[in-house]
């Protein structure tokens, strides 16, 4: 059953925000998950692509953006506006920062949803936890 966890953070910075996904993608990679992080648009997951690279002095998460290929390592990171690519270890998990809910989210593992405090982006939030709910699925909320 896909395990549902929503972050809420008080900030209203979308630089927050990304921050907060680079910091979880460097720790899925320690711990040996690789994510596929789920944007709205190639802009958003190329300034995702751009913060991976300096969000921490460093930090080294290896990553490429998703237009529809596999890459030739498995071990890497996967940001995209792009359905996840089923049956990969990239459908396991999906971080969301779209405003939609992933495609066959029935079939997903785990779904990380990360919210900052902008009323847009909390509402989408809002939309996508009610269809969760309403497909029975176990949600878990972290106020951060």
């Amino acid at each position: 059953m896909t395990e549902i966890s929503f972050y809420l953070l008080r900030t209203e910075s979308a630089h927050e925000r990304y921050s907060y996904v680079c910091k979880l993608l460097e720790k899925a990679f320690r711990s040996g998950r690789f994510c596929y992080i789920l944007t709205d648009s190639e802009q958003q997951s190329r300034l995702l692509d751009d913060l991976l690279w300096s969000f921490r002095p460093g930090s080294f998460i290896p990553h490429q953006i998703y237009e529809g290929q596999l890459p030739n390592w498995q071990h890497t990171m996967l940001i995209g506006h792009l359905s996840a690519p089923t049956a990969t270890v990239w459908s396991n998990t999906i971080i969301n920062v779209s405003s939609h809910c992933p495609e066959n989210f029935l079939q997903v593992e785990r779904i990380l949803e990360i919210l900052d405090n902008n009323e847009t982006v909390k509402n989408t939030g809002r939309t996508r936890y009610r269809q969760y709910k309403s497909a029975g699925l176990p949600i878990t909320t972290h106020n951060l």
